[in-house]
């Protein structure tokens, strides 16, 4: 008996193992927490399957999302990123990317870590919707009108509140599995 899933991973390899592994599975390292934020804002007007797809040339890219190199990163490896035909070649997203790692790095002074910081959002628990038909999930909140907000507010680029809500549902600060998806609990 097959387990029902969310409507929108249904039919790809990758998006299913994807969402039956990683989405909406809370999420508290720094590291991994910078990688969803990277990936994030480079979907801003993309599909998301487009960069699951790339996943990996981007990690390969941008140095498995070290957010300490990224932050140094040169005008040569921008030049370089933006030769790279494996990842999303956007000149304003790739300067982002450096921006960003540099803002994080802020924030983990002031906060301790960034976990601490993002997850105050949602007092340090998963809030728990209950979507029947994906296509019924909210592209966007106050909650990540707030956090949008804040983040430009602290330098960084690229972090609509529709980015912000997708990075809050990947990283599990936000449950939008289907109530009838076998993952829905379980996260």
């Amino acid at each position: 008996m097959t387990k029902h899933k969310c409507g929108w991973c249904v039919g790809d390899e990758l998006y299913e193992a994807y969402h039956d592994k990683e989405w909406g599975v809370p999420v508290y390292d720094d590291h991994q927490l910078f990688e969803f934020l990277i990936l994030e804002t480079f979907q801003a007007g993309l599909s998301w399957i487009t960069i699951l797809r790339k996943r990996e040339n981007f990690r390969e890219a941008f140095d498995f999302f070290d957010y300490k190199k990224i932050a140094n990163y040169n005008e040569d490896k921008k030049e370089e990123l933006l030769q790279n035909a494996g990842i999303i070649r956007n000149k304003l997203k790739v300067k982002s990317a450096i921006t960003n790692a540099q803002a994080f790095m802020e924030i983990q002074k002031e906060f301790g870590s960034f976990s601490k910081y993002i997850w105050a959002f949602v007092d340090d628990k998963t809030i728990k919707n209950k979507v029947k038909i994906y296509k019924e999930a909210a592209p966007n909140t106050p909650l990540s009108d707030v956090l949008s907000k804040d983040l430009k507010k602290r330098g960084f680029k690229f972090v609509g509140s529709t980015v912000m809500y997708a990075f809050m549902q990947a990283t599990g600060m936000v449950n939008d599995h289907e109530v009838g998806c076998f993952r829905y609990d379980e996260v």
